[in-house]
Protein backbone atom coordinates (compact mmCIF):
# COMPACT_ATOMS: atom_id res chain seq x y z
CA UNK A 1 0.00 0.00 0.00
CA UNK A 2 1.37 3.40 -0.97
CA UNK A 3 1.61 5.56 2.15
CA UNK A 4 -0.36 8.80 2.12
CA UNK A 5 1.09 12.19 3.01
CA UNK A 6 -0.91 12.20 6.27
CA UNK A 7 -0.95 9.63 9.01
CA UNK A 8 -4.54 10.47 9.95
CA UNK A 9 -6.50 8.10 7.74
CA UNK A 10 -9.51 5.89 8.45
CA UNK A 11 -7.35 2.77 8.56
CA UNK A 12 -4.94 4.35 11.01
CA UNK A 13 -7.86 5.40 13.19
CA UNK A 14 -9.30 1.89 13.16
CA UNK A 15 -6.03 0.23 14.15
CA UNK A 16 -5.62 2.73 16.99
CA UNK A 17 -9.15 2.07 18.27
CA UNK A 18 -8.62 -1.68 18.08
CA UNK A 19 -5.37 -1.37 20.04
CA UNK A 20 -7.11 0.75 22.69
CA UNK A 21 -9.74 -1.94 23.28
CA UNK A 22 -7.17 -4.73 23.20
CA UNK A 23 -4.84 -3.14 25.75
CA UNK A 24 -7.74 -2.33 28.08
CA UNK A 25 -8.94 -5.92 27.79
CA UNK A 26 -5.87 -7.63 29.22
CA UNK A 27 -4.63 -4.82 31.47
CA UNK A 28 -7.87 -4.37 33.43
CA UNK A 29 -7.10 -7.70 35.08
CA UNK A 30 -3.60 -6.84 36.34
CA UNK A 31 -4.35 -5.06 39.66
CA UNK A 32 -6.77 -7.76 40.82
CA UNK A 33 -4.85 -10.89 39.88
CA UNK A 34 -2.37 -10.96 42.82
CA UNK A 35 -5.19 -10.91 45.38
CA UNK A 36 -7.20 -13.36 43.28
CA UNK A 37 -4.29 -15.81 43.15
CA UNK A 38 -3.76 -15.42 46.89
CA UNK A 39 -7.41 -16.27 47.42
CA UNK A 40 -6.91 -19.44 45.39
CA UNK A 41 -4.05 -20.40 47.72
CA UNK A 42 -1.17 -19.46 45.44
CA UNK A 43 0.37 -16.41 47.12
CA UNK A 44 3.88 -17.77 46.57
CA UNK A 45 3.31 -17.80 42.80
CA UNK A 46 2.64 -14.06 42.38
CA UNK A 47 5.79 -13.65 40.32
CA UNK A 48 4.41 -16.13 37.79
CA UNK A 49 1.32 -14.01 37.03
CA UNK A 50 3.40 -11.85 34.71
CA UNK A 51 6.30 -14.25 34.07
CA UNK A 52 4.11 -16.96 32.52
CA UNK A 53 2.21 -14.38 30.47
CA UNK A 54 5.43 -12.94 29.05
CA UNK A 55 6.94 -16.40 28.52
CA UNK A 56 4.38 -17.44 25.92
CA UNK A 57 4.27 -13.92 24.51
CA UNK A 58 8.01 -14.18 23.88
CA UNK A 59 7.84 -17.73 22.52
CA UNK A 60 5.12 -16.75 20.07
CA UNK A 61 7.00 -13.74 18.65
CA UNK A 62 8.99 -15.64 15.98
CA UNK A 63 5.73 -17.21 14.78
CA UNK A 64 3.81 -13.93 14.79
CA UNK A 65 6.68 -12.15 13.05
CA UNK A 66 6.88 -14.76 10.28
CA UNK A 67 3.10 -14.90 9.86
CA UNK A 68 2.90 -11.11 9.76
CA UNK A 69 5.33 -11.10 6.82
CA UNK A 70 3.57 -13.97 5.00
CA UNK A 71 -0.20 -14.28 5.59
CA UNK A 72 -0.75 -10.61 6.47
CA UNK A 73 -0.99 -8.12 9.31
CA UNK A 74 -4.75 -8.24 9.94
CA UNK A 75 -5.12 -12.02 10.55
CA UNK A 76 -2.27 -11.97 13.06
CA UNK A 77 -3.82 -9.02 14.90
CA UNK A 78 -7.14 -10.91 15.01
CA UNK A 79 -5.51 -13.96 16.62
CA UNK A 80 -4.19 -11.81 19.47
CA UNK A 81 -7.60 -10.33 20.23
CA UNK A 82 -9.28 -13.73 19.94
CA UNK A 83 -7.03 -15.19 22.65
CA UNK A 84 -8.04 -12.39 25.04
CA UNK A 85 -11.71 -13.01 24.23
CA UNK A 86 -11.48 -16.74 25.04
CA UNK A 87 -9.39 -16.40 28.20
CA UNK A 88 -11.87 -14.00 29.79
CA UNK A 89 -14.49 -16.75 29.75
CA UNK A 90 -12.12 -19.44 31.01
CA UNK A 91 -10.81 -17.72 34.18
CA UNK A 92 -14.10 -18.26 36.09
CA UNK A 93 -14.10 -21.92 35.05
CA UNK A 94 -10.50 -22.92 35.84
CA UNK A 95 -10.43 -21.88 39.49
CA UNK A 96 -7.51 -23.94 40.79
CA UNK A 97 -4.00 -22.52 41.14
CA UNK A 98 -2.78 -24.81 38.36
CA UNK A 99 -5.69 -23.84 36.13
CA UNK A 100 -5.08 -20.15 36.72
CA UNK A 101 -1.36 -20.43 35.92
CA UNK A 102 -2.18 -22.43 32.79
CA UNK A 103 -4.47 -19.64 31.62
CA UNK A 104 -1.76 -17.05 32.21
CA UNK A 105 0.40 -19.09 29.83
CA UNK A 106 -2.34 -19.15 27.18
CA UNK A 107 -3.25 -15.49 27.68
CA UNK A 108 0.32 -14.47 26.84
CA UNK A 109 -0.19 -15.48 23.21
CA UNK A 110 -2.43 -12.42 22.82
CA UNK A 111 0.38 -9.88 23.25
CA UNK A 112 2.69 -12.18 21.32
CA UNK A 113 0.58 -11.70 18.21
CA UNK A 114 -1.35 -8.43 18.10
CA UNK A 115 1.33 -5.77 18.89
CA UNK A 116 3.79 -7.38 16.46
CA UNK A 117 1.41 -7.19 13.52
CA UNK A 118 0.07 -3.80 14.58
CA UNK A 119 3.49 -2.11 14.50
CA UNK A 120 4.17 -3.51 11.03
CA UNK A 121 0.70 -2.39 9.91
CA UNK A 122 1.28 1.16 11.13
CA UNK A 123 4.68 1.28 9.40
CA UNK A 124 2.98 0.22 6.16
CA UNK A 125 0.39 2.98 6.41
CA UNK A 126 2.54 6.06 7.00
CA UNK A 127 5.57 7.68 5.32
CA UNK A 128 8.94 6.65 6.71
CA UNK A 129 9.77 10.20 7.77
CA UNK A 130 6.76 10.15 10.12
CA UNK A 131 7.22 6.75 11.75
CA UNK A 132 8.14 8.27 15.09
CA UNK A 133 5.05 10.47 15.09
CA UNK A 134 2.81 7.58 14.04
CA UNK A 135 4.17 5.27 16.72
CA UNK A 136 3.62 8.05 19.24
CA UNK A 137 -0.01 8.58 18.24
CA UNK A 138 -0.73 4.85 18.18
CA UNK A 139 1.04 4.54 21.53
CA UNK A 140 -1.32 7.15 22.97
CA UNK A 141 -4.31 4.99 22.05
CA UNK A 142 -2.70 1.79 23.31
CA UNK A 143 -1.60 3.48 26.52
CA UNK A 144 -5.02 4.99 27.12
CA UNK A 145 -6.33 1.43 27.24
CA UNK A 146 -3.54 0.52 29.63
CA UNK A 147 -4.44 3.53 31.77
CA UNK A 148 -8.18 3.10 32.12
CA UNK A 149 -8.09 -0.70 32.16
CA UNK A 150 -6.73 -1.18 35.70
CA UNK A 151 -8.94 1.56 37.16
CA UNK A 152 -12.03 0.09 35.49
CA UNK A 153 -11.01 -3.40 36.57
CA UNK A 154 -10.65 -2.45 40.23
CA UNK A 155 -13.99 -0.59 40.14
CA UNK A 156 -15.82 -3.54 38.54
CA UNK A 157 -14.38 -5.96 41.09
CA UNK A 158 -15.31 -3.68 44.01
CA UNK A 159 -18.91 -3.12 42.86
CA UNK A 160 -19.65 -6.51 41.30
CA UNK A 161 -17.21 -9.45 41.31
CA UNK A 162 -14.00 -10.63 39.76
CA UNK A 163 -15.93 -12.97 37.46
CA UNK A 164 -17.80 -9.99 36.01
CA UNK A 165 -14.38 -8.39 35.48
CA UNK A 166 -13.25 -11.43 33.46
CA UNK A 167 -16.38 -11.22 31.27
CA UNK A 168 -15.86 -7.48 30.70
CA UNK A 169 -12.32 -8.25 29.58
CA UNK A 170 -13.76 -10.62 26.96
CA UNK A 171 -16.23 -7.96 25.80
CA UNK A 172 -13.45 -5.44 25.15
CA UNK A 173 -11.51 -8.06 23.17
CA UNK A 174 -14.61 -8.90 21.13
CA UNK A 175 -15.06 -5.26 20.15
CA UNK A 176 -11.42 -5.17 19.09
CA UNK A 177 -12.05 -8.14 16.78
CA UNK A 178 -15.13 -6.51 15.26
CA UNK A 179 -13.06 -3.47 14.29
CA UNK A 180 -10.34 -5.65 12.75
CA UNK A 181 -12.94 -7.25 10.48
CA UNK A 182 -13.35 -3.88 8.69
CA UNK A 183 -9.64 -3.20 8.14
CA UNK A 184 -7.82 -3.52 4.80
CA UNK A 185 -4.71 -5.64 4.52
CA UNK A 186 -1.48 -3.74 3.81
CA UNK A 187 0.85 -6.66 3.01
CA UNK A 188 1.32 -7.03 -0.75
CA UNK A 189 1.27 -10.55 -2.18
CA UNK A 190 0.04 -12.12 1.03
CA UNK A 191 -0.07 -15.91 1.11
CA UNK A 192 -2.75 -18.32 2.29
CA UNK A 193 -1.97 -19.90 5.63
CA UNK A 194 -0.13 -23.21 5.47
CA UNK A 195 1.18 -25.46 8.22
CA UNK A 196 4.65 -24.85 6.80
CA UNK A 197 4.39 -21.25 7.98
CA UNK A 198 4.60 -22.52 11.54
CA UNK A 199 7.99 -24.12 10.93
CA UNK A 200 10.50 -21.77 12.48
CA UNK A 201 14.12 -21.87 11.39
CA UNK A 202 16.96 -20.40 13.42
CA UNK A 203 17.17 -17.39 11.12
CA UNK A 204 13.44 -16.68 11.64
CA UNK A 205 13.80 -16.01 15.36
CA UNK A 206 15.99 -12.90 15.63
CA UNK A 207 16.55 -10.00 13.24
CA UNK A 208 20.12 -9.24 14.28
CA UNK A 209 20.15 -5.82 12.62
CA UNK A 210 17.81 -4.48 15.31
CA UNK A 211 19.78 -5.92 18.24
CA UNK A 212 20.88 -2.50 19.61
CA UNK A 213 17.27 -1.37 19.92
CA UNK A 214 16.24 -4.74 21.36
CA UNK A 215 18.88 -4.51 24.11
CA UNK A 216 17.58 -1.10 25.20
CA UNK A 217 14.07 -2.55 25.34
CA UNK A 218 15.28 -5.51 27.42
CA UNK A 219 17.06 -3.43 30.05
CA UNK A 220 14.39 -0.73 30.30
CA UNK A 221 11.41 -3.10 30.62
CA UNK A 222 12.76 -5.14 33.52
CA UNK A 223 11.37 -2.39 35.75
CA UNK A 224 7.94 -2.74 34.15
CA UNK A 225 7.86 -6.45 35.04
CA UNK A 226 8.64 -5.48 38.63
CA UNK A 227 5.89 -2.86 38.64
CA UNK A 228 3.30 -5.27 37.29
CA UNK A 229 4.19 -7.73 40.07
CA UNK A 230 4.53 -5.62 43.23
CA UNK A 231 3.08 -2.16 42.68
CA UNK A 232 -0.40 -3.18 43.86
CA UNK A 233 1.04 -4.27 47.21
CA UNK A 234 3.30 -1.19 47.41
CA UNK A 235 0.36 1.11 46.62
CA UNK A 236 -1.80 -0.51 49.28
CA UNK A 237 1.01 -0.25 51.83
CA UNK A 238 1.33 3.49 51.18
CA UNK A 239 -2.42 4.04 51.56
CA UNK A 240 -3.72 4.06 47.97
CA UNK A 241 -7.30 2.76 47.98
CA UNK A 242 -7.58 1.98 44.23
CA UNK A 243 -4.85 -0.46 43.25
CA UNK A 244 -5.17 0.57 39.61
CA UNK A 245 -4.46 4.25 40.31
CA UNK A 246 -0.69 3.91 39.82
CA UNK A 247 -1.23 2.50 36.33
CA UNK A 248 -3.72 5.20 35.44
CA UNK A 249 -1.44 8.04 36.58
CA UNK A 250 1.71 6.85 34.82
CA UNK A 251 -0.14 5.99 31.61
CA UNK A 252 -2.05 9.26 31.46
CA UNK A 253 1.16 11.20 32.04
CA UNK A 254 2.71 9.42 29.08
CA UNK A 255 -0.03 10.36 26.62
CA UNK A 256 0.87 13.96 25.75
CA UNK A 257 4.62 13.30 25.77
CA UNK A 258 4.15 10.53 23.19
CA UNK A 259 2.98 13.07 20.61
CA UNK A 260 5.99 15.29 21.26
CA UNK A 261 8.63 12.55 21.61
CA UNK A 262 7.71 10.86 18.34
CA UNK A 263 7.93 14.09 16.35
CA UNK A 264 11.13 15.21 18.04
CA UNK A 265 12.84 11.86 17.40
CA UNK A 266 11.87 12.13 13.72
CA UNK A 267 13.51 15.55 13.55
CA UNK A 268 16.49 15.41 15.91
CA UNK A 269 17.27 11.69 16.05
CA UNK A 270 16.42 8.68 18.19
CA UNK A 271 19.57 8.74 20.34
CA UNK A 272 18.86 12.09 21.99
CA UNK A 273 15.35 11.11 23.04
CA UNK A 274 16.42 7.65 24.19
CA UNK A 275 19.18 9.00 26.44
CA UNK A 276 16.89 11.60 27.99
CA UNK A 277 14.12 9.06 28.56
CA UNK A 278 16.46 6.55 30.21
CA UNK A 279 17.71 9.26 32.58
CA UNK A 280 14.15 10.18 33.55
CA UNK A 281 13.32 6.48 33.95
CA UNK A 282 16.12 6.11 36.51
CA UNK A 283 14.79 9.09 38.49
CA UNK A 284 11.27 7.64 38.52
CA UNK A 285 12.42 4.24 39.78
CA UNK A 286 14.35 5.83 42.62
CA UNK A 287 11.27 7.93 43.36
CA UNK A 288 9.13 4.80 43.65
CA UNK A 289 11.68 3.26 46.00
CA UNK A 290 11.89 6.35 48.22
CA UNK A 291 8.14 7.07 48.26
CA UNK A 292 6.77 7.22 51.80
CA UNK A 293 3.21 8.37 51.00
CA UNK A 294 0.60 7.67 48.34
CA UNK A 295 1.08 11.20 46.95
CA UNK A 296 4.84 10.74 46.46
CA UNK A 297 4.20 7.39 44.80
CA UNK A 298 1.82 9.04 42.34
CA UNK A 299 4.43 11.74 41.60
CA UNK A 300 6.96 9.01 40.84
CA UNK A 301 4.31 7.28 38.74
CA UNK A 302 3.81 10.44 36.67
CA UNK A 303 7.57 10.74 36.10
CA UNK A 304 7.68 7.07 35.09
CA UNK A 305 4.93 7.82 32.57
CA UNK A 306 6.96 10.65 31.03
CA UNK A 307 9.95 8.32 30.67
CA UNK A 308 8.00 5.48 29.05
CA UNK A 309 6.04 7.93 26.89
CA UNK A 310 9.31 9.15 25.41
CA UNK A 311 10.99 5.75 25.24
CA UNK A 312 8.32 3.53 23.68
CA UNK A 313 7.56 5.27 20.35
CA UNK A 314 11.21 6.23 19.89
CA UNK A 315 12.62 2.75 20.34
CA UNK A 316 9.87 1.26 18.15
CA UNK A 317 10.64 3.73 15.35
CA UNK A 318 14.36 3.04 15.81
CA UNK A 319 13.68 -0.68 15.40
CA UNK A 320 11.94 -0.03 12.09
CA UNK A 321 14.79 2.31 11.06
CA UNK A 322 17.25 -0.54 11.53
CA UNK A 323 15.12 -3.19 9.78
CA UNK A 324 14.79 -4.21 6.14
CA UNK A 325 11.43 -3.38 4.48
CA UNK A 326 10.57 -7.02 3.80
CA UNK A 327 11.39 -8.06 7.37
CA UNK A 328 9.43 -5.54 9.41
CA UNK A 329 7.38 -8.25 11.07
CA UNK A 330 10.47 -10.16 12.17
CA UNK A 331 12.19 -6.96 13.28
CA UNK A 332 9.27 -5.87 15.44
CA UNK A 333 8.92 -9.42 16.76
CA UNK A 334 12.58 -9.36 17.80
CA UNK A 335 12.04 -6.14 19.72
CA UNK A 336 9.03 -7.64 21.47
CA UNK A 337 10.89 -10.85 22.29
CA UNK A 338 13.42 -8.79 24.20
CA UNK A 339 10.60 -6.76 25.75
CA UNK A 340 8.88 -9.91 27.02
CA UNK A 341 12.18 -11.28 28.33
CA UNK A 342 12.73 -8.02 30.19
CA UNK A 343 9.23 -8.02 31.71
CA UNK A 344 9.54 -11.70 32.60
CA UNK A 345 12.93 -11.22 34.26
CA UNK A 346 11.53 -8.29 36.20
CA UNK A 347 8.57 -10.33 37.38
CA UNK A 348 10.83 -13.20 38.45
CA UNK A 349 13.17 -10.78 40.22
CA UNK A 350 10.26 -9.25 42.11
CA UNK A 351 8.68 -12.62 42.84
CA UNK A 352 11.92 -14.06 44.21
CA UNK A 353 12.65 -11.08 46.47
CA UNK A 354 9.10 -10.29 47.56
CA UNK A 355 6.37 -12.62 48.75
CA UNK A 356 4.84 -10.89 51.75
CA UNK A 357 7.74 -8.81 53.18
CA UNK A 358 6.93 -5.26 52.05
CA UNK A 359 10.32 -3.89 53.16
CA UNK A 360 12.04 -5.64 50.24
CA UNK A 361 10.23 -3.63 47.57
CA UNK A 362 12.46 -0.50 47.64
CA UNK A 363 15.55 -2.67 47.18
CA UNK A 364 13.99 -4.22 44.06
CA UNK A 365 13.55 -0.76 42.52
CA UNK A 366 17.15 0.20 43.40
CA UNK A 367 18.24 -2.79 41.31
CA UNK A 368 15.98 -1.66 38.45
CA UNK A 369 17.52 1.81 38.51
CA UNK A 370 20.98 0.23 38.23
CA UNK A 371 19.91 -1.86 35.23
CA UNK A 372 18.51 1.26 33.54
CA UNK A 373 21.90 2.92 34.08
CA UNK A 374 23.49 0.06 32.14
CA UNK A 375 21.21 0.85 29.18
CA UNK A 376 22.15 4.53 29.31
CA UNK A 377 25.87 3.76 29.47
CA UNK A 378 25.52 1.40 26.50
CA UNK A 379 24.10 4.18 24.33
CA UNK A 380 26.52 6.80 25.62
CA UNK A 381 29.75 4.80 25.49
CA UNK A 382 29.49 1.51 23.60
CA UNK A 383 26.92 1.90 20.81
CA UNK A 384 28.38 3.24 17.56
CA UNK A 385 25.86 4.05 14.77
CA UNK A 386 26.88 2.77 11.37
CA UNK A 387 25.67 5.97 9.71
CA UNK A 388 25.90 9.54 10.92
CA UNK A 389 22.72 10.69 9.21
CA UNK A 390 19.01 9.95 9.47
CA UNK A 391 16.65 9.53 12.37
CA UNK A 392 18.79 6.89 14.06
CA UNK A 393 21.37 9.37 15.31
Amino acid sequence: MQPSSSIYTLQFGLVCLSSFLFSASFNMLIPELPAYLTGLGGAEYKGLIIALFTLTAGISRPFSGKLTDTIGRVPVMAVGSLVCFLCGFLYPILTSVAGFLFLRLIHGFSTGFKPTATSAYVADLVPAERWGEAMGVHGVCFSTGLAIGPAIGSAITAHFSINILFYCSSLFALLSIVILANMKETLPDKQKFKAAHLKIKKEDIIEWQVLPAALIVLWSYISYGVILTVISDWSKHLGTSNKGLFFMVFTLSSLLIRFVAGKVSDRYGRMLILKISLGILMISLLGIAFASTSFLLMVASAIYGVATGMLSPTVTAWTIDLSKPGHRGKAVATMYIFLEVGIGLGALLAGSMFIEDISTIPHIFYICAGITLIALLYLQIFYKPKALSGAEV
